[in-house]
């Protein structure tokens, strides 16, 4: 199930943004070197929604702004139960593999900073996360998006099998 918000548009003032990565690229040329820089920018309204965006530019600022207009179109909507997330879920995305956990109230967020980046801005304030397989930013902040658009609810899964609600609740 897909869960891409569309047409869903975040007052300017109550979106935040979190950079997760700043990668620098150097071309060398007659004069010396230029240098290019790629950020990797999550943003989100602390209430389930969160989106990530890449921005390229010649300036670090001017990568960042392209980075929040990129996440601003790719926002999707988070499954939350009570500030954390409804079931255990494993995902893969490439060679990253992210094991998340609901966690109870007031036990705070195990994470990473990329994922910790990601969890602040959506709202998710308690959860355990483990990275099983490679760190590398892009694919880790990829794989933590499967994984928020393949959870359930409670509610879908019975709707999906024709129970009641209750069946499914803690």
């Amino acid at each position: 199930m897909d869960r891409r918000v569309l047409n869903y548009n975040i007052p300017e003032d109550d979106l935040r943004d979190k950079v997760v990565y700043v990668n620098r690229t150097a071309k060398v040329v007659k004069g010396g070197r230029r240098f290019g820089f790629a950020a990797l920018v999550v943003v989100g309204d602390g209430n389930g929604h969160v989106g990530y965006g890449l921005g390229k530019a010649k300036e670090v600022i001017e990568a960042i702004r392209k980075g929040k207009e990129a996440a601003k179109k790719n926002i999707v909507e988070v499954p939350l139960n009570d500030r954390t997330i409804p079931h255990d879920i494993v995902v893969k995305y490439g060679a990253a593999k992210i094991l998340m956990k609901p966690a109870p109230e007031g036990h705070g967020v195990i994470a990473g900073s990329t994922v910790r980046a990601v969890m602040e801005v959506a709202g998710v304030d308690n959860i355990v996360t483990k990275l099983l397989g490679t760190t590398n930013p892009h694919n880790v902040v990829k794989a933590v998006f499967k994984g928020f658009n393949t959870m359930k609810t409670a509610e879908e899964f019975a709707q999906e099998r024709g129970k009641d609600v209750s069946y499914y609740s803690k």
